[in-house]
């Protein structure tokens, strides 16, 4: 028999391992003990490069991949580790913006078999491993390592990085991490490390003595990006943003632009700024001129998609990653001021969401598509539709991404605008399988 071929060893991590975007809270591991056992066999790589940990409940993919940006665009070999994947399961371990080969995934898999076997890790924890694995043997000079949920258990939480990281805090995930922002928090506040330095995106009075209580006690120093950098933009066209941004401690101004398209990016702007200068103390050359040319081309240097992604223009379609509530309020927000004719929806979520809350947040004057993702973990169609009704949004349910854009394509015309979200999964398979666009006459 020949070696497994890439989709092969695919379909044994997925059907093999508990997988959380597929199953939901049944795949997780109540501790790090799988974790540790898997690193502890491959002779921990964690130990074997310098790290960057980031936790938050939105924005932690967009700071992640801004900061890789930033460490590659000044010469340094970087990885990047972020979940869940759009496409391809590659996505999710990068060196230089460039995915892990499939030949890779295929020899590790192959060549630790037994030990996938005889610990029976949940898909997170052996992609965690792999990805620590692929850093260790490529030698990268930093890694950005990205949480999956939470913090404090997450299977990343084994690294002592260099600095860590947390977004922001908001309702997610509640049946795991806790029903009040504190408690959340709290579980975020997990991945400080004694005498390491964190930094926090975004400032909420509920959970501010959270992080500084953590902060005491290790010992950790404690930077607030919204206080130290004050950002204001200035224009947007089709592939930028520009912004005037201050930092408030030097009294200095910049002039930046970015091709992240979210008006919530320039929370992640001013984290993924005060991290770049604190990474200078760590002797790593960055900047604020390289920095800032480093924004300008997120996208193209590490792959980063789903982000306010404007797919096609006449008619218009965006595409947007946001799942929970404070991201979707962000992106209504900015659905908002599209300029349309008509505007259109395709929708879906997974059903441990808060889907209700989720609902009022949307405008009553757009046609939805419901749909949902070819995953076990999604909330059928026609029980979103039933929820929408109740919300006072009006709309048909299809059996999958591809049959609600079909249908949205038949009913725009070249003025309208049509917005793809709900979960990473809706978007991934929008991504997947493009649909060719064209107006109706």
């Amino acid at each position: 028999m020949g070696s497994p071929t890439y989709q092969q060893t695919l379909d044994y991590l997925f059907e093999k391992l508990p997988m959380f975007s597929r199953i939901g809270k049944a795949a997780l591991k109540p501790d790090l003990t799988n974790t540790i056992k898997l690193c502890i066999a491959l002779d921990n790589p964690q130990h074997k490069f310098r790290s960057v940990h980031i936790a938050g409940t939105n924005g932690k993919g967009s700071t992640s991949h801004t900061l890789a940006a930033v460490t590659q665009h000044a010469g340094y070999k970087t990885g990047l580790y972020t979940s869940p994947h759009l496409i391809d399961f590659r996505e999710r371990i990068r060196i230089n913006g460039l995915p892990v080969s499939e030949e890779w995934v295929i020899n590790f898999v192959a060549q630790h078999k037994a030990l996938i076997e005889e610990i029976q890790p949940s898909f997170f924890e052996i992609t965690v491993a792999m990805a620590f694995a692929a850093f260790a043997e490529e030698k990268v000079d930093i890694a950005i390592i990205e949480t999956g949920l939470g913090g404090r258990l997450d299977s990343t939480n084994v690294i002592t990085p260099l600095l860590s990281i947390i977004t922001n805090i908001s309702y997610d995930h509640k049946d795991l991490l806790g029903n009040t922002l504190p408690e959340i928090a709290a579980e975020k506040a997990g991945i400080i490390k004694p005498h390491v330095p964190v930094v926090i995106g975004e400032q909420h009075n509920d959970t501010e003595r959270i992080f500084f209580e953590h902060s005491v006690h290790k010992q950790s120093p404690l930077y607030y990006a919204q206080s130290l950098w004050g950002m204001v933009r200035i224009k947007q066209d089709s592939k930028y943003q520009y912004f005037k941004a201050v930092n408030n401690a030097k009294r200095e101004m910049y002039d930046l632009k970015t091709d992240l398209l979210g008006n919530y990016q320039q929370h992640n702007l001013k984290t993924v700024l005060t991290a770049a200068e604190l990474l200078s103390h760590h002797h790593y050359k960055l900047p604020v001129a390289g920095v800032i040319a480093a924004l300008a081309n997120v996208k193209g240097t590490t792959g980063l998609r789903g982000r306010w992604e404007w797919l096609q223009e006449h008619p218009s379609i965006i595409c947007d990653v946001a799942h929970n509530s404070a991201g979707i309020k962000e992106v209504m927000e900015q659905w908002q001021q599209v300029t349309a004719g008509k505007k259109h929806i395709v929708l879906g979520f997974v059903k441990d969401k808060d889907v209700a809350e989720a609902l009022a947040l949307f405008p009553k004057d757009v046609t939805y598509y419901f749909c949902n993702a070819q995953i076990e973990r999604a909330l059928p169609a026609k029980d979103l539709k039933e929820l929408a009704v109740k919300a006072g949004l009006t709309g048909n349910n299809y059996p999958s991404v591809t049959a609600a854009i079909i249908a949205a394509k038949e009913h725009m015309e070249n003025n309208d605008a049509l917005l793809i979200t709900g979960s990473f999964f809706i978007v991934g398979e929008a991504l997947l399988e493009p649909v060719e666009m064209t107006a109706s006459s």
